[in-house]
């Protein structure tokens, strides 16, 4: 193990080295959690005061405006998270992003938490996902086995406004109904459920006890029957059937997936540029040394967990492990899968072990009050969601390039399934709004002033409209945006490798 340290968190690659070649040897002790601070214990009356105020500063129509004076250059946010990736992997998150305006939209957190902050705010703060559009919710096992639906992507939490994460979440919808070729009369429905939902729930959430808001969720079983209604009869047994299939995407069907045995032991394949085991990634390494660093890493992530899962996790052994490309706006920073058995060939589990760099919100609402990316992203994370992976934990890891990166651990496959936008029809497309703006709202609910945020909103749709207005007009830019993209890249500024 190495010596406690500390270090910058926007430390960077020396120039010339790969970073391809960081390897996962050696780990640092977890940050410590800071003191909470003190909390002010208001009456309901002076939180609605709180939100009523809000609202005559800063009127609920304000937001509906997207018109920055001067807007820095999109493909500069790109070039700039590209310096601290691994290089060869960049090309990847191009062409992955190039695929249409939605796929764009889904790796430019930085450029809108940029816009936004150009934005109106009402000065009320929770913990907000930082790029809560369509695709980062759905669902996934909950450690009593039930189907949840939830948000599943927290890289970029912070404490920030919570209209960031309402307005890209509208957006996406608005910029989701255009990739699915629907009217603008089917769009601005959409929005407007999503958004209305959002209302709607905050100010149930605002009559509830702190206790009730708490164990708030949604399970899939219970939600079908609401689904069913509002579906078309002919696409149930096609949700159905994608709710079944969800439920045999665990660590067994992975295995199944990835390995092969390899002198009687199982192993990951390769798949390069995809999933290249960690002995090709680091070739010129000592296999032997290599294994028990990755051993001491996970020890040491161990740490951040409850006893009672250090004590499970404790019951498996590590195998081997593998640099593996994820998502899209993801792509580029250093996600690993590791492979554990635990009493025999039948009982594996993969955890993915994810690289958690600085929040691109960081910049604009002010620095985490964690000092490792990794816990910052877990501290939100079981903040925000209903529940959350048995195995969500932190570590910090040193690479043979000298630099301190932060990782979070979590279950590879649990259950893990999303809507996949493309099938959707503009029901479909309202229904799965309804779904995300109800869930924000609940996890806003958790950390903000859920009775302030209702007073702000109130019982109209003004707040609604203004977001619908505004999701169009950053949908215009979202497109503007995707053709310089697409300029840069014939140009040669940027290169793209599609088809991965």
């Amino acid at each position: 193990m190495g010596a406690r340290s500390k270090r910058s968190s926007t430390a960077r690659t020396a120039p010339g080295k790969s970073v391809a070649s960081t390897k996962v040897p050696s780990s640092l002790p977890r940050s410590r959690t800071p003191a909470p601070p003190k909390v002010a214990h208001l009456s309901p009356e002076e939180h609605k005061a709180r939100g009523k105020a809000a609202r005559t500063e800063i009127p609920r129509e304000s937001h509906a405006v997207f018109a920055p004076e001067k807007r820095p250059d999109p493909i500069d946010f790109l070039e700039e998270q590209a310096k601290t990736r691994v290089p060869e992997l960049v090309p990847i998150r191009y062409g992955r992003m190039g695929v249409s305006p939605f796929a764009f939209y889904r790796g430019a957190a930085l450029i809108m938490a940029s816009d936004l902050a150009t934005t109106p705010t009402s000065g009320l703060h929770a913990q907000i996902c930082g790029d809560a559009h369509l695709s980062n919710f759905g669902m996934f096992g909950s450690p009593e086995r039930h189907l949840m639906f939830d948000i599943n992507d927290f890289d970029e939490t912070s404490t920030g406004p919570w209209e960031w994460d309402v307005k890209r979440l509208a957006a996406s919808v608005e910029i989701g109904g255009r990739d699915r070729s629907f009217t603008d009369a089917e769009r601005r429905a959409a929005v407007l459920a999503g958004v209305g939902a959002y209302r709607e729930a905050m100010r149930s959430f605002a009559e509830m006890t702190n206790l009730a808001v708490w164990y708030a969720h949604l399970e899939m079983d219970e939600l079908l029957p609401q689904i069913k209604a509002q579906t078309d009869p002919k696409r149930v047994k096609l949700l159905e059937k994608a709710l079944a299939k969800v439920k045999t995407r665990d660590s067994m069907q992975a295995f199944t997936k990835l390995t092969t045995e390899v002198d009687g032991e199982p192993r990951i394949m390769s798949q390069p540029p995809l999933i290249v085991p960690i002995r090709e990634v680091f070739a010129d390494e000592d296999a032997s040394a290599l294994e028990e660093s990755i051993a001491a890493i996970l020890r040491s992530y161990r740490r951040t967990l409850e006893t009672d899962r250090r004590h499970l996790l404790e019951q498996f052994r590590f195998i081997e492990g593998a640099r593996k490309v994820v998502g899209v706006g993801s792509v580029g920073t250093r996600a690993w899968v590791a492979l554990m058995m635990g009493r025999d060939d039948t009982d594996p589990l993969l955890l993915q072990v994810k690289e958690a760099e600085e929040s691109v919100l960081e910049r604009f609402v002010g620095k985490s009050a964690y000092s490792n990316h990794g816990q910052r992203v877990v501290a939100g994370q079981r903040l925000m969601q209903a529940t959350s992976d048995i195995f969500l934990g932190w570590d910090r890891v040193t690479g043979v390039d000298g630099i301190l990166r932060d990782y979070y651990f979590r279950q590879f496959r649990d259950w893990k399934g999303s809507v996949d936008i493309e099938t959707l029809r503009p029901q479909g497309l309202a229904i799965y709004a309804r779904l995300c703006g109800w869930t924000l709202a609940r996890a806003h609910a958790r950390s903000g002033d859920r009775i302030a945020i209702t007073s702000y909103l109130g019982r109209s749709d003004v707040f609604d409209r203004a977001i619908a207005e505004f999701s169009v007009a950053y949908a215009d830019q979202n497109e503007r945006d995707y053709e310089a993209m697409q300029a840069a890249v014939k140009k040669g500024r940027l290169k793209a490798e599609a088809g991965l």
